[in-house]
């Protein structure tokens, strides 16, 4: 780090310096592939990771939460700890330190939202690579790292090799942990990042306790527009909420809505771009309406961004999904698997799995675990209200074999699920593990018929489990 003290980054995170304050030589990372000179930022540490980061030579620790004899050690053997309140003011400054150090040129996209963010930010990836160039993303198909709470995308950007062009960053329109919200997260991430465009896919209800509203969730994702003095913002004109946000935008910035009525839409025949066709249905990577929705976002970023409209069209054509975001893991019966993990995205990913089902539906849905009882409950309306109609088999699971403490079903977050389900005269079968309940819906499926696998942590081992019960 160029002249950074120790002292300088206990200011920059309104922290305690408890230590000797020295000068930082190497980058931000954390604590397994610290080095020499490296500041290490962790939520949580204690004596033996003050120990590893000493031993390491790293320059210092900076931590939200020193626990056991955390801070006995490092007094001990003269090691610098710095006592933060906020843990996400260390990590935004960690990231605008390596875009400005490593990067400072580079074209910067942010992308938030309540859904679709993911797909959106790697799809528009894809599409500057497909244009030539040297883009770096924290969302591809191997990893999604937090750009909060760790400081992974800081880490990322230091030690890329080669010059970066451009940098496509999605960010949480809310975090927070223990019912703590990080007020103004977006905010606070897209002022780090100083992003030309930004991003806003739509407005919804997910992380029920850090807040608790439509408007709430609609405040924190227009924080990115407090303060912007970028070029373009790219909004999504079917949602009022985010279309409203018009009124935020700076007098010097674009406006670019995408959707129904707009430049840049879906019709029958495809994507339209000011009335002419872009990219044929036959095409598109998928067909159900929220993907169609991510792939109007994308587009319209590449077309602000003045990229040729034959390049977005053979990146989109050539587009190979995120992990878990409808993905096809078999074919008789045909299994899909997706993230869906909230209300509206429950909703949208059954109607585009049934939509084209055969037969019996069948839908395996993982209960979300240390979400609270509010979420699974608005989850469980929206798996009733998607299912009711149709033939279906709703298998429920608490994934008890696969999940961590930290996203363990607890017994009243499993009993307002099913709560709901007995309200609106939903037949279910219930398995505490996923392997069961996966075996149940391959027992119950013909070779014609769809299995939908649904939810977060609960869901994410599903391929690796089907894979185990195909080879016993």
């Amino acid at each position: 780090m160029k002249e950074l003290t120790t002292a300088d980054l206990a200011k920059k995170c309104q922290g305690e310096l408890i230590g000797n304050n020295r000068i930082t030589s190497g980058i931000f990372n954390i604590l397994k592939d610290a080095g020499k000179g490296d500041a290490v930022i962790r939520h949580w540490i204690d004596e033996t990771g003050v120990e590893i980061a000493s031993r390491k030579s790293a320059s210092c620790v900076i931590t939200q939460d020193a626990r056991g004899n955390a801070i006995e050690i490092a007094k001990k053997l003269d090691f610098p700890i710095i006592l933060t309140g906020k843990i996400e003011l260390i990590n935004a400054f960690a990231i605008s330190w390596a875009l400005n150090t490593y990067t400072p040129d580079s074209l910067r996209i942010v992308v938030t939202g309540t859904n679709g963010k993911s797909t959106t930010t790697h799809m528009i990836h894809t599409i500057l690579t497909e244009a030539g160039y040297t883009a770096h993303t924290n969302t591809d198909s191997e990893s999604e790292f937090n750009t909060l709470i760790d400081p992974m995308v800081a880490k990322q950007i230091a030690e890329f090799e080669g010059n970066i062009d451009a940098v496509v960053l999605e960010v949480s329109e809310v975090q927070g942990w223990d019912d703590r919200t990080m007020a103004d997260h977006a905010h606070l991430m897209t002022r780090a990042v100083q992003p030309q465009v930004v991003v806003l896919t739509n407005v919804a209800m997910d992380h029920i306790g850090l807040v608790n509203s439509l408007e709430e969730a609609s405040k924190e994702i227009s924080g990115t527009l407090n303060g912007f003095k970028g070029d373009y913002v790219v909004l999504n004109h079917d949602d009022p909420l985010i279309r409203d946000m018009q009124s935020m935008v700076p007098p010097d910035s674009e406006v670019i809505f995408y959707g129904s009525g707009t430049d840049v839409e879906f019709r029958n025949e495809g994507i339209v771009h000011e009335g002419k066709l872009l990219i044929p249905l036959e095409d598109l990577p998928f067909k159900s309406p929220h993907f169609i929705q991510n792939t109007l976002a994308a587009v319209s970023t590449a077309l602000a961004l003045k990229i040729n409209p034959e390049i977005i069209r053979s990146a989109v054509k050539s587009y190979q999904p995120l992990k878990r975001r409808f993905a096809v893991l078999g074919t008789e019966p045909l299994i899909i698997d997706d993230f869906a993990h909230n209300p509206e995205g429950i909703k949208a990913t059954i109607k585009s799995a049934a939509d084209s089902a055969s037969g019996k539906f069948h839908l395996v849905c993982a209960i979300r675990g240390s979400r609270g009882n509010s979420l699974n409950k608005l989850n469980a309306q929206a798996v009733a209200d998607s299912i009711k109609k149709i033939n279906y088999n709703l298998i429920l699971t608490s994934s008890q074999d696969v999940v961590d403490d930290a996203n363990w079903v607890k017994p009243s977050e499993k009993k307002v699920f099913i709560e709901v389900l007995q309200k609106e005269e939903i037949n279910y079968t219930y398995y505490e593990t996923l392997v069961d309940a996966l075996k149940k819906a391959l027992k119950s499926a013909h070779k014609n018929e769809t299995i939908l696998l649904i939810g977060a942590q609960g869901m994410d081992p599903a391929s690796d489990v089907l894979k185990n019960i195909a080879s016993e």
